[in-house]
């Protein structure tokens, strides 16, 4: 019995040794120490022991067990000790290498043009006010001193839901729920979509957007609209640019002018950016016709107003020296991404 077990205990040790990873080391421990182990089947004969050897032979299996379980603990924890240290080497992380790049999007160009030109009108002391686009024919049209017999009512350039309602084509119709409500006195703006019904090219889309501006107050003249758009022209292309109003016609202001911008690239001599000319449009403006004031309930003896309508795009396309409306709407990120 004594020699068996100094056997099993070579045995034990030897296999132990020679064992390299925790599952090899799990096997052998169920070998000799499990329910049918080679130490366990040695106990099961220790009836056959005389009585009185039976207390030594008892000591020395529980030695043997204890030195094997002592050994078989030590490996374990030197092979753990092994593979933790194999695994922090594989996956050890250079904290000199750059972080990977967080792909984080930023403003559309029109967007960044709208907000330039809401920081300047609320400066100035503007209202931002918005509408809906499925307008009613007659915000869109009647109430701002356009008839029925009107060449904007032509359905080739006004998109039709009904005889009653269409997709707006400016965002004057804002302006006229604005002047309806009766608190005066208005100074607004007028941000947002429209739709007209043109063929896609390098100026024209069937939706675009506009930015639209009313002044109602006592006393408000022509002089007052200059200023106001003069110091907006300077705000947006610089404090040396220069404003030019040439007559025009709107329906709903009366007088009406367009007024242009001294070139910013070439300060007004000429060049390809300005097609020589050395002046760019940039909008429309009047002031507010009396019969736009009658319609919306507004005493026209007592209050004057001006108006105006910006182009969005348009004011995109010149700030940042862009030449063709298609590539503000073509999603794609290599222009995108220079802005």
């Amino acid at each position: 019995m004594k020699e068996k077990l100094a056997q099993i205990r070579e045995k034990a040790l030897a296999q132990i040794k020679s064992t390299d990873s925790l599952d090899k080391l799990n096997e052998v421990r169920i070998s000799f120490l499990g329910k049918k182990g080679e130490l366990t089947e040695v106990l099961k004969g220790m009836k056959d022991v005389a009585p009185e050897d039976r207390p030594q032979v008892g000591q020395i299996v529980n030695d043997t067990r204890a030195a094997i379980e002592e050994v078989l603990e030590n490996a374990k924890k030197e092979i753990s000790s092994k593979m933790r240290e194999l695994q922090m080497k594989a996956e050890v992380i250079d904290v000199t290498l750059p972080a990977k790049k967080n792909n984080v999007g930023h403003c559309h160009p029109n967007t960044l043009a709208l907000k330039e030109v809401k920081k300047i009108f609320m400066g100035m002391g503007y209202e931002v006010v918005e509408g809906p686009e499925v307008e009613f024919d007659y915000y869109n049209f009647e109430a701002l001193n356009i008839p029925a017999n009107h060449p904007a009512k032509d359905e080739q350039d006004t998109f039709y839901i009904n005889d009653k309602i269409v997709l707006r084509t400016q965002t004057s119709s804002v302006q006229v729920h604005e002047m309806e409500k009766g608190h005066l006195p208005i100074r607004m703006i007028s941000p947002g979509r429209v739709f007209r019904s043109d063929e896609v090219d390098a100026t024209h889309s069937p939706c675009f957007h506009q930015v639209e501006g009313l002044v109602i107050d006592e006393n408000i003249t022509f002089a007052d609209l200059k200023g106001t758009l003069a110091l907006f022209a300077k705000e947006l292309f610089g404090p040396d640019t220069k404003v030019k109003f040439r007559p025009h016609h709107f329906p709903f202001t009366e007088p009406s002018a367009e007024m242009d911008v001294s070139c910013f690239k070439c300060g007004g001599i000429g060049c390809r950016f300005c097609k020589g000319e050395g002046w760019i449009e940039i909008l429309g403006c009047g002031m507010v016709h009396p019969h736009v004031f009658e319609m919306s309930g507004i005493d026209n003896d007592k209050y004057t107003g001006f108006a105006f309508g910006i182009g969005l795009e348009r004011i995109a396309l010149l700030k940042y020296e862009i030449d063709d409306m298609r590539l503000l709407y073509e999603n794609d990120i290599r222009f995108l991404k220079q802005f």
